[in-house]
């Protein structure tokens, strides 16, 4: 046996029943997403056995760009968990032969609930597809299965429509990225689009701050109870005047100048690169990374609000 064409064979088969499925979509999709689209409760997945993993991450997907979703197992609904859907909610049915039991099992109490029911289903005479308000149909296609039996073309193509209807639904509501992040906060794009500077910044008290008639001596004193690698320089009115930074205390130091003679302006880098807080942090770190600097004084309007670091932003996941 070649293994490597037999894996191959297998892509092939699925391959050829998800374009078989793709030239059949029409009016029953068409229908199937303004349902969606427009149902005022939520959308309960559920299919049995490898089915019903597929419903399960299709009910996830349809949640995570906007439709609101959930997986319900057809046996478990049988035990009490069919008091999770009401009248307001559409079952999307997913069974390839139309007759899995424990979905005809609860036909019936879907009916008398008056929850619209969808069907997906490769049997347009079965049980299932009669029972449904809406349901498509499967076209022929063979499975990936050497004995034609386990369900593969099946589900992948199952999950690909479940796809589909979930991207077309979303762009239906005009999803943008902003909505993505509120249902995806841990994820690397959450946090592009949530987090701010405020929110990482170092500030109050434990941000390092002198006055415009400090010494030198007493920035490096700052600096280095402070851990920063900078000390922002300010007048009484806490406007930004200049900062200083681990790499300005070198250069003084390698010049050989008496450091402990000298003051804050004279050393200081005036008209720094800031921020504002109201920013996102990922904003803040396209600005380092441009300047090559590992901080920036934060800024709410004219006045010094805070310190925020690079190693603030990547340490909590935030990338280019």
């Amino acid at each position: 046996m070649d293994i490597i064409q037999e894996g191959k064979k297998v892509f092939e088969i699925e391959i050829d029943a998800l374009n078989k499925t793709k030239d059949i979509i029409g009016e029953s999709f068409s229908a199937i997403v303004e349902a969606i689209t427009s149902c005022e409760g939520k959308i309960i997945v559920t299919g049995m056995g490898k089915p019903g993993h597929v419903s399960r991450k299709i009910a996830a997907t349809l949640a995570s760009l906007g439709t609101p979703a959930f997986y319900l197992h057809p046996a478990e609904a049988m035990h009490g968990d069919l008091g999770m859907i009401t009248s307001k909610d559409i079952v999307f049915a997913i069974s390839y032969s139309g007759e899995s039991n424990e979905i005809l099992n609860i036909l019936p109490n879907i009916k008398l609930i008056g929850s619209k029911l969808i069907a997906l289903t490769g049997n347009e005479n079965s049980t299932l597809a009669k029972a449904a308000d809406i349901f498509d149909v499967f076209p022929k296609f063979k499975e990936a299965c050497i004995l034609g039996l386990a369900p593969t073309s099946s589900t992948t193509v199952a999950l690909c429509y479940g796809d589909a209807i979930a991207v077309v639904a979303s762009k239906i509501y005009d999803f943008q990225d902003l909505n993505y992040s509120r249902f995806h906060p841990a994820g690397t794009l959450g946090k592009k689009l949530i987090i701010k500077v405020s929110d990482l910044m170092t500030k109050e008290d434990n941000n390092a701050i002198v006055y415009e008639n400090s010494t030198l001596k007493e920035a490096i004193i700052e600096l280095s109870k402070k851990g920063l690698g900078i000390v922002t320089v300010i007048d009484k009115n806490h406007h930004l005047l200049g900062v200083i930074t681990d790499g300005d205390l070198r250069r003084q130091l390698e010049k050989g100048v008496d450091i402990y003679n000298l003051f804050v302006y004279d050393v200081m880098t005036k008209l720094p690169k800031t921020t504002a807080m109201g920013l996102l942090a990922v904003e803040a770190l396209k600005t380092m990374k441009e300047f090559n600097m590992s901080c920036l004084p934060v800024l709410n309007g004219d006045e010094i609000c805070g310190t925020i670091r690079l190693q603030d932003i990547i340490g909590i996941g935030i990338i280019l």
